[in-house]
């Protein structure tokens, strides 16, 4: 429970962080919070991340492993994991600036068809990461570049403004040797790119995996809401499914709106990842559909357990109430602000179907470590 001394996380400025007790959340006694302790207990990211997010603070780490060792010494019951969760961390409700909610959407990890060479049926290349691209790390300053720029190029002159996605599609690595397989179309690899992570299913059966590798460090623009104020479909109305739809309809069309968004992403593949195992996210652990999500690593540290409560898509026309603990696995571009979070749904069509869908208003709770 919270106590009066208890300190609420840092928050940007306009945000609140009001406290609230476990067992007046709706739905708190009914979840399955020792599998979120066992996914806790995995660790709070790997060493180094795959991407690097806001400082840890010290307390969390720490229960980490206190959680391994609660495993370790024997089974666990739902009340034991629940105590583990109410005595160690502090429940803060996060109200984002000029909001009483904060807003979810979802994610999955898409699986296209692809080959290790190039051919008439797969000329969009997937590129690895580059050997000069050099990613901004918290506290560093890089003067002449933009401040909002998250990677540039290292030159024998300095850092410079690395291709945008239009000079990287007219040959601006062509020649260095960066293409690890080869996609249908660049709406694709798209898709690829906005989900972060992803499994091409080769010509002969076999399953590559691709993890994030960096990216170009332009802006995030987001195509859904381009086509949106373009062809006036309502912002509620615009899926997923709606946009690629519309990509694939139009080459020439989906060439140019692809090119507004200038971020591009580089991956890496991880073969050894099981076939049963979830995408490796930002903190560069598996993530886990419905209890993984992402959020922004300016603020929020990987490994902090969560509470979310809001009522989202179940894929079949319905919906699905969702109240239960999450942790903070992974981060992305547009996954902005103290209340913004993406949820992983899963692999595969499906997981992508109801993953586009999800755009909804929900409570945030977030357990800060005492």
């Amino acid at each position: 429970m919270t106590g009066a001394k208890a300190s609420p996380p840092p928050l940007p400025p306009g945000a609140r962080a009001e406290p609230v007790a476990p067992d007046v959340l709706s739905g708190w006694s009914a979840d399955d919070q020792v599998a979120v302790l066992r996914l806790f207990a995995q660790g709070c990211e790997t060493d180094p991340p795959l991407r690097q997010g806001a400082v840890s603070p010290p307390a969390l780490p720490a229960l980490c492993t206190k959680a391994a060792a609660l495993l370790a010494a024997g089974d666990v019951r739902q009340d034991a994991a629940r105590r583990f969760f109410a005595d160690n961390f502090t429940f803060w409700r996060i109200r984002p600036p000029g909001a009483e909610r904060g807003f979810m959407t979802g994610y999955f990890e898409p699986e296209f068809e692809g080959s290790l060479t190039r051919s008439e049926a797969f000329p969009t290349p997937l590129y690895g990461r580059p050997a000069d691209l050099v990613t901004k790390m918290p506290g560093d300053d890089w003067p002449g570049l933009d401040p909002t720029l998250t990677s540039a190029r290292r030159t024998a002159k300095g850092l410079e403004l690395f291709p945008d996605r239009a000079a990287i599609e007219e040959g601006a690595l062509a020649g260095h040797g960066l293409e690890i397989l080869w996609m249908r179309d660049p709406v694709d690899r798209f898709v690829l790119q906005v989900q972060g992570s992803g499994r091409i299913r080769l010509p002969d059966g076999k399953v590559t995996r691709l993890v994030y590798a960096g990216r170009n460090g332009h802006p995030y623009t987001s195509l859904g809401r381009e086509l949106s104020r373009r062809e006036n479909i309502p912002p509620e109305q615009m899926t997923m499914d709606k946009l690629v739809a519309r990509l694939k309809a139009d080459a020439g069309f989906a060439r140019e709106l692809i090119r507004l968004n200038r971020s591009f992403v580089f991956f890496a593949r991880n073969d050894a990842l099981p076939a049963d195992s979830g995408p490796i996210g930002g903190a560069g652990l598996p993530l886990t559909p419905l209890r993984s999500v992402a959020v922004d690593r300016s603020l929020w540290p990987y490994g902090m357990p969560a509470w979310i409560e809001t009522e989202i898509p179940d894929g079949k026309g319905g919906s699905e109430r969702l109240a239960r603990l999450v942790l903070a696995q992974d981060t992305g571009t547009a996954i902005v602000g103290p209340a913004r979070i993406d949820l992983f749904i899963g692999s595969g069509a499906e997981a992508g179907h109801r993953a586009g869908l999800i755009r909804h208003p929900f409570d945030f709770v977030v357990l800060w470590p005492r």
